[in-house]
Formats: structure tokens, C-alpha cells, sequence
């Protein structure tokens, strides 16, 4: 069914005002040790504030640990304990009071973890004999690439101890406010490292088929789901492909578009309301050509193959453009990312050029 760019959307109990949302946008922004390690600063108040004074209908946080070992980097925002669920206090409250939808993204980064901020040497992998480094974990035991450290392949009991460590977090998003819990599940980080045979060359119940690959992924929702609030949504972030299948010169099986599908009818069967649609990250080398929109056809996908709501992301820039993906049913909802940080009031000018209304903070109807 289609719908327009600034219709509410309801999802359970929850409505959003509109289908212009920000997906999780790492800052890096958090200090790195210590007491306040991973506990969200000014910083990540006012770039999270800007955008819902901006009009934004939902706004994901960056991802967020679900432990120190969790973090892409040492600067990662964090959702381990009870400092860390009083500062995001701050912030939900200021996302609600102006009719924003505060959502989290729960993740753990699996054998992508340890690594420098972008902006510091590309990222460069930190070893765990430098300061704030430590060993990864993943699937197997075989590093993302040739400069990362080789991660730790997890035991049975360790998978079960992150699986327990996601609902803590679910458990404490939902004390400091959070509407809507999504589970990293893309990008190459663990949950995606479980799903994909690019990553997980396991032998026992968490390798092998798709059903053994899909397992861990299903845990971890089915525990967050435990512990969130039946009336609140359950979101579920996943790339639909790994971008290894399509390249003719590459000869390893990757996670497709197909299997994107088929687990989108199982996730919705264990909780999740709405996934949202990304792709890449298992293996550096991937490559595509990016152009605007270029992974609306992996949500339209999941949409078309399933009743399972989704979000679009992926060089959506244009009001247009925006409006189009909704009024063709391709997806429910878009992820303005990037040209959202260009422009914290990208909501508002799209409804000036399609002719809609977007509530105004009260100090700014002089405006």
C-alpha cells in the first residue's frame, strides 16, 4: 500500500508522526576508558537533538555496545550500566518533548571490533597490547582482514552469555527511554558474521546450514524480545547482501538477497515489526556502484516477499526521490542518513517543497 512521506506510521502501540527517520550514524564521540566510558556526551545530545528539532519522525542511535568488548571502537556509546541509562535519560526525554520516536540500535561488533576511529589512520585495527586494544571475538576464528586481529571463535557458553548481555541492554534502553529496540544484524559485525558462510565456518548448531546460521541471530531477538514491552516495537537493521554473490570474479558463497527474504518470514514469526534494509560489510574487498537509492530494491524485496514492514536507506537525498519510494510500495518508511547530517532540518524543507506540514518547535513559529 502506498503512502506519503509525512503520514504517521504505526507500529504496536507506537505511532511515528512521519516516514522521514535517522538511521545509526556512529560518532565515535565517547570517552574511551574509565568510569564514563561509552556514556553519551554533549556531543551526542546536540547532534541527536538537532534532528528532532529538525522534524525527524524516529531517530536511531549510533550503535550502541552491549559491552566494552562490543564496541567497534574505544569512543562507541554504551548501554552496559546504570550511568550510561541515566545520560541517555536526557536525551530521550528532549527526542519525546519534541515529538520524536527515540529508538536504539543494540550491537556488538564481533571480529570488526578494537579498531581506531575513521578519522584517526582509516580506522586502522588497535591490537590488544595497545592502549584501549583488545581481542575480538567472532563465529570462527578468522580475522576481517589481513590487518585486524584473528578474534577468538566463541565457545557455546560465550554465545549464550552475548545473547543474555543483548537483553540486559534491551532491558536498560527501556529504563532511559527508548521506544524501539533494533538489533544491529548488518555490516559485518557479529550477528551478520553468524549469518553469513563468508564469516561463520562453524561445524556445530550455530554453522553450517542456513538454519544453523540463523540461529544465533533468532536468540538474540527472541531475548530481547523477553524482556521489551509487548505494545513497543522490535527492529531488526541486516544487510541483504553481503555483495560477494553478485560479483561474477568472486568464487565464496556470501549471504544473498534470497536468504534476506526467507529470514525476514522468521524474524517476524520470533517478534520483529520492521526491518531495515542495508547491505556489505562481511568482507573488505566487496565492491559495488553506488548510485542514488541503490539498496531501496533489497527492502522492496522483503516487502514484496513478505507482510513484513521495512525501512529504506541508502543515498535518499531528494524530497522526491523520498516520496516516490513510498507512493511506489517499496518500502514504508525512509532512513535519511548522510544528507541528514548535512542538513538537521532536511524534514522540513521536504515538506516545503511537497507542499506538507511538519510541527515546529514553539520558539521557532516566529520563524
Amino acid at each position: 500500500m502506498s503512502t506519503s512521506l509525512f503520514a504517521p506510521f504505526t507500529l504496536r502501540s507506537l505511532t511515528v508522526p512521519n516516514r522521514i527517520w535517522m538511521p545509526a550514524m556512529c560518532q565515535y564521540s565517547a570517552v574511551p576508558d574509565g568510569d564514563t566510558a561509552g556514556v553519551p556526551t554533549d556531543w551526542h545530545f546536540a547532534h541527536l537533538a538537532a534532528r528532532a528539532a529538525g522534524g525527524t519522525g524516529l531517530i536511531i542511535t549510533e550503535a550502541t555496545a552491549v559491552s566494552p568488548e562490543g564496541r567497534i571502537t574505544p569512543y562507541d556509546l554504551g548501554i552496559w550500566n546504570d550511568e550510561q541509562v541515566a545520560a541517555f535519560r536526557r536525551i530521550t526525554d528532549f527526542l519525546k518533548s519534541q515529538g520524536t520516536v527515540p529508538a536504539i540500535q543494540l550491537a556488538h561488533a564481533g571480529r570488526k571490533g578494537s579498531t581506531e576511529r575513521t578519522w584517526v589512520d582509516r580506522g586502522r585495527p588497535v591490537t590488544p597490547g595497545e592502549e584501549h586494544g583488545w581481542t575480538p571475538v567472532g563465529p570462527s576464528a578468522e580475522a576481517f582482514s589481513p590487518a585486524h586481529t584473528t578474534p577468538d571463535e566463541l565457545t557455546e557458553e560465550q554465545i549464550g552469555a552475548i545473547v543474555r548481555q543483548f537483553a540486559d541492554a534491551a532491558r536498560r534502553a527501556l529504563d532511559a527511554g527508548f521506544q524501539v529496540a533494533e538489533i544491529h544484524g548488518a555490516h559485518g559485525y557479529l550477528v551478520h558474521e553468524f549469518l553469513s558462510p563468508a564469516a561463520n565456518h562453524r561445524t556445530d548448531g550455530y554453522g553450517g546450514s542456513f538454519e544453523g546460521r540463523v540461529r544465533f541471530a533468532l536468540e538474540v531477538v527472541d531475548a530481547v524480545r523477553s524482556v521489551w514491552p509487548e505494545d513497543l516495537p522490535v527492529f531488526f537493521r541486516i544487510s541483504a547482501t553481503d555483495w560477494i554473490t553478485e560479483n561474477p570474479q568472486d568464487g565464496r558463497e556470501g549471504w544473498t538477497s534470497q536468504d534476506t527474504v526467507r529470514l525476514a518470514k522468521e524474524l517476524q514469526a520470533h517478534g520483529v515489526d520492521l526491518l531495515d534494509v542495508s547491505t556489505g560489510g562481511i568482507v573488505p574487498d566487496a565492491r559495488i556502484e553506488a548510485g542514488p537509492g541503490f539498496q531501496v530494491p533489497f527492502a522492496e524485496a522483503v516487502r514484496r516477499g513478505t507482510d513484513l514492514p521495512v525501512a529504506a536507506v541508502g543515498l535518499i537525498t531528494d524530497p522526491a526521490q523520498a516520496q516516490a519510494i513510498l507512493t511506489e510500495g517499496r518500502a514504508d518508511a525512509v532512513l535519511i542518513g548522510r544528507e541528514l547530517l548535512r542538513n538537521p532540518y532536511w524534514a522540513r524543507h521536504a515538506a516545503a517543497t511537497l507542499d506538507a506540514k511538519v510541527p515546529a518547535p514553539a520558539p521557532y513559529h516566529l520563524a
